[in-house]
């Protein structure tokens, strides 16, 4: 069951838990994930902890004390995610030590509806690093022009960081750019480089959604051939425009220094429309130096039944961007559908943070 996992981490491909929960924690579910299926990292949401919350009574007792001590709902979310965001971490460090400090990685997300605000943002990310105090966690800042000189500030003071929100290649240009500028910042601090690590998490599955929407609304059978592809194309041409930076000058000039590079990561990877198989972003985003965060669904998916075929990503950028031009002459504005998928990102980011504190409100209440 886990031999198409053994293949995918072989190729290069990290594999993280897109899940997290106190009664996964303390089941040692997730232990287990990482002793059995080459588990290396997990990542988290706010609806993830939601989820958590309102099942079980694994949270019972800090409920309780948090109510006896009259601790507002803000608070309340901050101890409640950082106890399990520190405990996962603390699962997690065997695998950071044998990696060297790439792999084992746990993220937390900075308070989403501050994605339209740098200073905030920056705030948010120190008080969170300071409160997990573990070298192994990753703070999620958004790549909203907002967070881009925020992701640079915290790289510069030695916080490690997951870019989140990410769906233009412009944009993650401009998310390489800022963090190259974080870690000279760093180096120019004299901090250690190679501890300043960092990931940029491409979103994918969302993409395909949005355009095959359009596709479906143009009509032709041309538009229709087109479904289903431009997610997997955009994701490819992401990985192109990061071996552009990892080749440049101001690049080899931080690496000489002892820095490490940002790897991509493949996000929202369980497929939404179920006409497609459902390890889709999986098998054809294999190559070296990335990471997959998947959900516990797709990570199934792919010990059972995944195509796990070699590199599918380094080979197949002309094919690439002639997707990109198929779908530009069939109608799709890309500009708009990465804006719009932006936007709605924030949206469902602060919904699902006003989720949380609404669901931790209620538990509260009951506690």
């Amino acid at each position: 069951m886990t031999e198409n996992l053994k293949r995918l981490t072989e190729q290069g491909v990290s594999i993280w838990l897109d899940d997290i929960s106190r009664e996964r924690l303390r089941s040692g579910n997730l232990a287990q994930l990482v002793r059995d299926k080459h588990v290396v990292g997990v990542t988290s949401n706010p609806t993830i902890f939601a989820s958590a919350l309102s099942k079980g009574d694994a949270y019972a007792d800090q409920l309780h004390d948090l109510k006896v001590r009259g601790v507002d709902v803000g608070e309340a979310v901050r101890a409640i995610t950082t106890y399990d965001i520190r405990w996962a971490c603390d699962v997690l460090r065997p695998v950071y030590d044998a990696s060297g400090g790439v792999d084992g990685r746990v993220s937390i997300e900075v308070d989403p509806r501050l994605a339209r605000d740098t200073e905030r943002t920056i705030a948010e990310a120190r008080a969170l690093w300071w409160l997990v105090d573990r070298p192994n966690l990753f703070i999620k800042i958004p790549a909203t022009v907002e967070g881009l000189p925020a992701i640079t500030a915290a790289l510069s003071e030695g916080i490690s960081v997951n870019v989140t929100l990410i769906f233009s290649l412009e944009r993650y240009r401009a998310v390489m750019d800022a963090w190259l500028a974080g870690l000279e910042g760093a180096k120019a601090k004299g901090l250690d480089l190679s501890a300043v690590e960092s990931v940029a998490s491409f979103f994918v599955s969302r993409v395909d959604t949005e355009i095959d929407k359009r596709l479906d609304a143009i009509g032709t059978d041309a538009a229709k051939a087109l479904k289903g592809k431009a997610a997997v194309a955009n994701a490819r041409l992401a990985y192109a425009a990061f071996e552009d930076v990892v080749n440049s000058a101001r690049w080899q000039a931080l690496r000489s220094a002892g820095a490490r590079p940002q790897r991509p990561l493949w996000a929202s990877t369980g497929t939404k429309n179920p006409a497609y198989p459902d390890t889709l972003y999986v098998d054809e985003l294999v190559t070296a130096g990335t990471v997959n965060t998947m959900p516990e669904k797709t990570l199934d998916a792919t010990a059972d039944h995944g195509q796990i075929k070699g590199d599918t990503v380094r080979s197949f950028y002309e094919d690439a961007w002639n997707t990109m031009a198929a779908l530009k002459e069939a109608g799709i504005d890309y500009d708009d559908v990465v804006r719009v998928l932006e936007d709605e990102g924030v949206e469902k980011f602060e919904a699902s943070w006003n989720e949380l504190l609404e669901t931790v409100s209620a538990e509260l209440k009951k506690a």
